[in-house]
């Protein structure tokens, strides 16, 4: 991503991102939703095999996280700053270049598994990062041990091979990536890989071991929208631009705006029709086509090319 390289090695250097700093503190939010099932990896894998169905990542079925945390952790500098006095401070929650998961993994929240996320043997990697550099001489905690042993379970699983070895994500072959990130068309080579997941890809965490041990949100903030927790495809593939935005409205979905929305899609609806047959899903893309702009009428020609 050019943000990352824009910035260089600001991102391993702190005082030089905010002149001033002496200590980051890390911070770890759960975000499972409060009512998950007891099996919640399994029935979320098992949506994944489902063409017809809609797979958006747990984290994104609720509200930003990006606000929430923030609001958290500036809420923690006012109760810090009523003991302490003023200090200066800057909150950060995934917007700035920051290596969130080496921050946590130095100060003991947890180590970096093969996957490249933050596990911790309490709380699996179903939780957000969030850091407040600060120029206080705070004591320094401990890092932990990697815990990973052996296990291979999420390279195995990544259905694009992102995971090129232990510790090592290709981030352009990532699906994450390219339905969130990526601006322009999604590759071919990853579209058949890509299934029905329209926004995101948990595969990685819901086979981790680890996430046994995933603790549910506190917040009503992460609890799932009923229509992004198990969606459809048609149902999706008839929202207009105005009803994207009112249904992503105060979620992270939002930002990658109803054009790359529907573009994923209509890789999804491809995929469908080709494991399915179903003739509405080639009539819904037909349907569509006059309306389109020509870099998702590239997209909606390859989802009916893959005619079963």
């Amino acid at each position: 991503m050019g943000y990352m390289q824009a910035h260089g090695l600001k991102r391993a250097r702190p005082a030089e991102l905010v002149p001033g700093t002496l200590r980051v503190i890390t911070a770890r939010m759960d975000y499972l939703p409060r009512d998950a099932a007891t099996g919640w990896q399994a029935q979320a894998l098992a949506r994944t095999r489902y063409p017809g169905e809609a797979v958006i990542s747990l984290y994104a079925q609720g509200r930003d996280y990006h606000k929430v945390l923030r609001h958290r952790l500036q809420k923690l500098v006012d109760l810090m700053q009523a003991e302490l006095g003023p200090f200066g401070h800057r909150v950060f929650t995934d917007s700035a270049p920051v290596l969130e998961v080496e921050l946590a993994q130095r100060s003991g929240l947890g180590w970096r598994g093969k996957h490249t996320l933050a596990l911790s043997r309490e709380a699996g990697s179903m939780f957000f990062l969030g850091d407040v550099f600060v120029d206080l001489p705070l004591p320094l905690t401990s890092s932990v041990s990697d815990h990973c042993g052996q296990c291979t379970a999420c390279l195995a699983a990544c259905p694009t091979g992102a995971i090129v070895a232990p510790y090592r994500l290709d981030a352009r072959r990532c699906i994450s990536y390219l339905t969130i990130e990526h601006e322009g068309p999604i590759p071919p080579e990853f579209r058949v890989a890509m299934g029905n997941r329209i926004y995101g890809c948990d595969d990685c965490q819901l086979v981790c071991p680890w996430n046994k041990y995933a603790q549910r949100s506190v917040l009503p903030d992460f609890d799932a929208r009923d229509a992004l927790a198990t969606p459809d495809l048609l149902t999706l593939w008839a929202w207009d631009e105005a009803e994207f935005l009112h249904r992503t409205e105060g979620s992270p979905i939002r930002r990658i705006g109803h054009a790359r929305w529907r573009r994923n899609l209509a890789v999804a609806m491809g995929n469908a029709w080709r494991e399915g047959g179903h003739a509405a899903v080639a009539q819904a893309l037909h349907a569509a086509w006059d309306g389109a702009d020509a870099p998702l009428r590239e997209h909606i020609a390859w989802a009916l090319s893959q005619r079963p």
